[in-house]
């Protein structure tokens, strides 16, 4: 029996052998890529902890957080005056034709 055994392995060793080679390389060729595409878009390489290896901080990248942040705060407000002015006009919109008449004429009848 063990015989039998010994005698189905041998013949497939380099592939067993080939196959776990192919695998370990696989993993490596994966890990590469992934540290090349977190370096490449700015992201900081982490260690097994997930820690940040190498933390890229200097008075550049803190300035540049700040400019964004103000940005962004801009960005927000804006966002906020287009939202209650895209609510005006759909309440233009989707009011009836009636009574945007009858507020037209009740407008031009004050002024008279």
């Amino acid at each position: 029996m063990k015989q039998d055994a010994a005698d189905m392995l041998v013949p497939n060793l380099p592939w067993i052998i080939g196959g776990g080679m192919l695998l370990g390389l696989l993993g490596i060729v994966g890990w590469i890529f992934t540290t090349w595409l977190r370096v490449r878009n700015g992201y900081p390489l982490e260690n097994s902890w997930g820690k940040a290896v190498y933390p890229m901080k200097n008075e550049e990248t803190v300035e540049r957080i700040k400019l964004l942040s103000q940005e962004n705060a801009q960005l927000r407000a804006e966002l906020g005056a287009v939202k209650d002015r895209l609510a005006n006009v759909e309440r233009i919109v989707t009011d009836s034709s009636l009574s945007l008449t009858h507020e037209i004429e009740s407008l031009r009848g004050t002024r008279n």
